[in-house]
């Protein structure tokens, strides 16, 4: 059976993260450190959204700054990692056109940029963005997310970057509410359990109005799971949260 390249959850929070020394970024540059470097990365990031499915094709993606308010050293920072056209094609053969589309007009967004710096600080793997579609709901997004599975066999990464808990309006310098410590345990377990139907129902979960507000930091985990195989060893190799209401939780797949 050929070797399964591994797969990443990131809980990757607050932009700062990206150039701020602290157990979450130190997390990311530890687990870099002891990846086998993959021949390219497709990451699925909590912020980019549209009507339909897209992936980016461009050769050399361009580093988005889509925040506002944050140190100018923030804004200064480039990722010059190569862009992966070839991996594009492969997604659009796997997914089928017109289900997904190849666009150049995205780049990486700090979803995905902020990560990558730390895991692979080189910044010499390719890689593309595949886009959250509007118009999929969970379960279509999950059986989107299995279609991809078959790249792992190929040496392609694929990285989901988001948040289990995500809510802006409740940040804090306090510890996090139980709402947000129950529904980050619940997904927790139903990911140990691989238990798809908790996972695409999360709305059931505790809590999950709160801890969830709008979706899109909370489906890039529905990629993760969808590319797990029966042979993976999981491990969450990071938890916790962040201001108060932003769990950090990361898995990995190997």
């Amino acid at each position: 059976m050929p070797s399964l390249t591994p797969a990443l959850f990131v809980g990757h929070g607050n932009p700062m993260n990206a150039i701020t020394p602290n157990r979450f970024s130190k997390a990311w540059r530890e687990l870099g450190a002891r990846l086998k470097q993959p021949r390219a990365i497709l990451c699925v990031s909590a912020h980019w959204r549209t009507p339909t499915t897209e992936v980016c094709s461009a050769d050399q993606p361009r580093t988005m700054h889509d925040f506002s308010g944050f140190p100018a050293e923030l804004y200064a920072q480039v990722y010059p990692a190569p862009g992966a056209p070839f991996l594009a094609q492969r997604v659009q053969e796997l997914l089928g056109q017109p289900a997904v589309q190849q666009s150049t007009q995205w780049g990486l967004d700090h979803g995905a940029w902020c990560v990558l710096r730390s895991l692979f600080p080189a910044a010499n793997v390719p890689v593309c963005q595949l886009s959250l579609s509007h118009t999929l709901d969970c379960a279509g997004h999950l059986a989107l997310a299995k279609q991809l599975a078959p790249l792992r066999q190929e040496g392609i990464m694929l990285i989901g970057s988001g948040n289990v808990v995500h809510n802006l309006r409740q940040l804090s310098a306090g510890p996090p509410p139980v709402w947000a410590r129950e529904f980050d345990d619940y997904i927790a377990q139903a990911i140990e359990r691989g238990d798809e139907a908790a996972l695409v129902g999360y709305r059931n979960g505790p809590g999950s109005a709160m801890a969830v507000p709008t979706a899109e930091h909370y489906l890039p985990l529905l990629y993760f799971a969808g590319v797990r195989q029966p042979q993976d060893q999981l491990e969450c190799f990071v938890d916790g949260f962040d201001l108060g209401s932003i769990s950090m939780r990361s898995w990995v797949l190997s």
